[in-house]
């Protein structure tokens, strides 16, 4: 296991977590009625996936 040999500076440690961050949920517009949802899943609002229903809203 690895062990640093050094005690991590305050400027280092806190660059370091600085970079740990929430993201924004990545939408896509829907084909079909160009609303918001998750890419590689069905619309939410009127249920098709590619083209097609798979999903009855």
């Amino acid at each position: 296991m690895a062990v640093p040999k050094r005690k991590m500076s305050r400027s280092n440690t806190r660059s370091r977590r600085a970079n740990w961050k929430a993201q924004a949920v990545n939408t896509v517009a829907c084909d079909q009625c160009r609303s918001p949802k998750l890419p590689h899943t069905a619309c939410g609002t009127c249920g098709t996936y590619k083209g097609r229903t798979v999903v009855e809203v």
